[in-house]
């Protein structure tokens, strides 16, 4: 009897792990971005999956950091500013993603100083991105004939 329970026991466990190792991001979409990198020739399955799961624990870290930033500021939607105290208030995280994240808002400017109100359904105006920035819509179309996607003016892989 007590044999059964602990291979019950022992099934369950690895069900659990098995469970934990499958990412959620899309291999496929991961390998993309890997291979952005003109040093990187081949990636190894193993390794790709490994960076894919890395890449899910630090999006669930940095989101259940700016869960927590929200929450101490009584807030019920996270916004780019929780991003930004949930990267500052870690260290490893700050010294490369705070440079990537946009500069927090200046100061708003008045209603009175707009030409013309917009109506509330209307989308907010796109802001412009900073210098070596790309929208992420444009990194998952398809290459235009005019240049390559991915690389900067010099020719470099952006980072950002």
């Amino acid at each position: 009897m007590a044999a059964i329970e602990e291979r019950a026991e022992i099934e369950e466990e690895e069900e659990e792990d098995r469970e934990i190792l499958n990412p959620l991001l899309p291999i496929g979409r991961v390998k993309k971005i890997v291979k952005m990198d003109r040093d990187i020739k081949k990636v190894n399955s193993e390794a790709l999956h490994l960076i894919t799961l890395s890449t899910q624990l630090f999006i669930e870290f940095l989101a259940e950091r700016s869960r927590t930033a929200a929450v101490e500021k009584k807030r019920k939607v996270i916004k780019v500013e929780h991003l930004r105290s949930a990267a500052r208030n870690h260290p490893p995280t700050s010294d490369f993603l705070l440079d990537c994240l946009p500069k927090p808002a200046q100061a708003k400017p008045s209603a009175s100083a707009s030409s013309r109100p917009l109506p509330d359904d209307a989308p907010p105006p796109p802001q412009p991105l900073p210098p070596g920035a790309r929208r992420i819509d444009d990194f998952f179309s398809k290459p235009s004939s005019a240049g390559k996607q991915g690389t900067s003016e010099d020719g470099a892989a952006t980072a950002c």
